[in-house]
């Protein structure tokens, strides 16, 4: 192992090639510090009992006010991927189904064409946000409510009407694969602290209470370079040990372009350990699979890296979680 990466590196400065130092391999993470993890990160009864919200309360009026101030070109990026008609047979890419009900080649229905959704969203495919009653851990969700008022009739706690004002605060990319001089980064590859607070230090910026945080990986420029889906047996994302660098800065939500949790986690018994500190600890919204490509290339062209972020989900009553199409402007 360290051989191969003394080769690479000798290669890359006789080449001029951009490498990245392959990361020491690290202790699994052991059920107990994700036990005391959870314990250290919680905002339980920060907000009061009755608190519905999390860290959604860290976006103030006055935080409302001081991100528009952020918009100076007027250039709006979406956020979102094209709904995926193409369902996978391992149940990671669920398909988006439309169904024409009345069109233009039918006349005599009228001057107006219609059609009905279905949608899975949450999985792979789809940009979504996770609802505060999407995970569990122990029997229960933030704040302490029980997992058992997540129904057949939906989530009576926490669901995704919590947040139906929407977001509108100053919003951050951390785009690790342009701090690694490269593309994307490759399945399994876990982002830590130590990679955050690089990333700070060569962008110049500070992340702030009431931000909502974007992470880059470079899926999808992966996929279109490859061809490549991932799977839930091998992403990259966060590794565990990085949720309390977030809760340090009073991140009010956090997104990324994959599934948020690394994969394999390197947490002991825990398949989803990200999920659960943000979802069920701190009481932290999660935005998955957003696309980050474009908003990557107006970040560089801008040499910005905040800008306005503004997304609502859908009024569901009980929902889990929402599709939605989040909005950067500069």
């Amino acid at each position: 192992m360290k051989l191969s990466v003394t080769f690479a590196l000798i290669l890359a400065l006789l080449t001029g090639l951009t490498v990245v130092a392959l990361a020491q391999d690290r202790p699994m993470v052991s059920a107990e510090q994700f036990e005391k993890w959870m314990s250290e990160l919680s905002n339980w009864g920060r907000w009061g009992e009755d608190d519905q919200l999390g860290t959604l309360n860290l976006i103030t009026p006055e935080k409302r006010v001081s991100a528009a101030r952020l918009v100076e070109k007027g250039i709006s990026v979406s956020l979102a991927r094209d709904l995926e008609k193409t369902e996978s047979s391992d149940g990671t890419y669920y398909a988006f189904k439309n169904e024409m009900n009345f069109t233009g080649l039918e006349p005599n229905m009228g001057m107006f064409s219609g059609d009905s959704f279905w949608i899975r969203y949450h999985g792979l495919a789809h940009s979504h946000l996770d609802a505060l009653c999407h995970a569990f851990h122990e029997g229960r969700m933030y704040n302490g409510h029980a997992q058992t008022m997540v129904t057949n009739a939906g989530c009576q706690a926490l669901a995704i009407t919590g947040p139906s004002n929407g977001f509108f605060t100053r919003g951050v990319l951390i785009d690790i694969p342009w701090l690694k001089g490269v593309s994307y980064l490759e399945p399994k590859t876990a982002i830590y602290p130590d990679d955050l607070n690089a990333w700070s230090d060569k962008a110049g910026v500070e992340i702030q209470p009431g931000d909502v945080v974007l992470i880059r990986t470079g899926r999808w420029a992966r996929l279109k370079g490859t061809g490549q889906r991932d799977n839930y047996e091998s992403l990259p994302g966060l590794h565990a040990s990085s949720v309390k660098w977030l809760k340090n800065r009073d991140v009010a939500a956090v997104g990324t372009d994959a599934g948020v949790d690394v994969l394999p986690t390197g947490v002991e018994g825990q398949p989803g350990p990200v999920h659960k500190l943000l979802l069920v600890a701190m009481g932290t919204q999660v935005f998955d699979d957003l696309d980050l490509e474009e908003l990557s290339k107006e970040a560089k062209r801008f040499r910005r890296w905040e800008f306005l972020f503004t997304a609502a989900p859908l009024r569901a009553p009980g929902g889990t979680g929402s599709p939605l199409n989040p909005l950067a402007i500069f």
